[in-house]
């Protein structure tokens, strides 16, 4: 979970820029498979950039499997100015 929460955090940021206090709110993950003895990888993307939230998904796979071993939605707060 903390993998896909960094990731969605990274991926979040780099569209919104260095804002303070941009936190998540919301978290769902589905464990599908148990990893591998392997790194596991994850691969973030921006469902949809709102002017208060963000919404996105995170796909977590061992790596050189492909199978997904979780995947998670993400809700990020986008803090206003002021």
């Amino acid at each position: 979970m903390m993998l896909a929460d960094t990731a969605m955090y990274i991926v979040v940021l780099a569209a919104i820029g260095p804002v303070p206090l941009a936190v998540t709110t919301n978290l769902s993950i589905n464990f599908m498979r148990r990893a591998s003895p392997a790194d596991v990888i994850a691969e973030a993307r921006l469902l949809k950039r709102g002017r208060r939230l963000a919404v996105g998904d995170v796909a977590l796979n061992s790596d050189g499997a492909p199978e997904m071993i979780a995947h998670a939605v993400l809700t990020y707060s986008i803090p206003g100015e002021g």
